[in-house]
């Protein structure tokens, strides 16, 4: 395991605490509630091969352990559409609890995009991301983008992104995956914890660390 990378292997349930780390730059206006107007939706920004954004209308969750349903949100607004947090809560039976794991995301996001076979879920089951694991998620990662989607992650332990900004969820945490470069190997994520730290970039290879002991949901 990496020194930098410090996991508790709690297989399900999103945490009930969490702070931020440093920002890497903004996805797009910042909200601390559900009700808050949304800002408008940035384009999608083309880049050169290896490398594609994708735009968010970003909103923060409004309460401690809202992160799957605010994830959830805020990965479908790329498609251009608004949705209840509440109600995907209800959908995904979200409680102070949290929500129970990425099997509880992926039917709500394939009931939002409108196709039974929009996203499936992947387990990366091990301790720690193995080569294959990890070169699978990249794939993922950059297919889903590429087609316009975001992936919403389900994350568990401590990571450092590429400006060495610290993000901590030890006990379980929802995020949204929405761009990349470098052809996958880095990639862009809007987290819905804090505005302050609404989008940052971190390595696939921390990401999948990151992920392992649950999953995530991809096209």
């Amino acid at each position: 395991m990496r020194t930098d990378l410090i996991r508790k292997t709690a297989l399900t349930a999103a945490g009930l605490a969490f702070t931020g780390g440093a920002i890497a730059g903004p996805v797009t206006a910042a909200y601390a509630a559900s009700d808050a107007k949304p800002a408008t939706q940035t384009q999608s920004d083309r880049k050169p091969a290896g490398e594609r954004q994708l735009g968010v209308r970003y909103e923060a969750q409004p309460n401690f352990y809202y992160c799957g349903p605010a994830a959830t949100r805020n990965a479908l607004s790329v498609q251009g559409k608004e949705i209840s947090v509440d109600a995907m809560a209800k959908e995904m039976g979200t409680t102070e609890a949290g929500t129970n794991s990425i099997n509880d995301i992926t039917p709500v996001l394939n009931k939002e995009t409108g196709k039974n076979d929009a996203y499936h879920s992947v387990e990366i089951s091990s301790p720690n991301a193995d080569g294959k694991q990890t070169d699978r998620l990249r794939a993922d990662i950059v297919r889903t983008v590429d087609d316009g989607r975001a992936v919403v992650a389900n994350i568990a332990g401590t990571s450092v992104d590429t400006d060495g900004g610290v993000h901590s969820f030890e006990g379980g945490h929802y995020i949204s995956v929405v761009g990349y470069r470098d052809d996958g190997n880095v990639v862009k994520i809007a987290d819905s914890a804090d505005p302050n730290t609404a989008s940052y970039e971190v390595t696939v290879e921390h990401l999948a660390d990151w992920i392992a002991t649950r999953g995530y949901a991809t096209s």
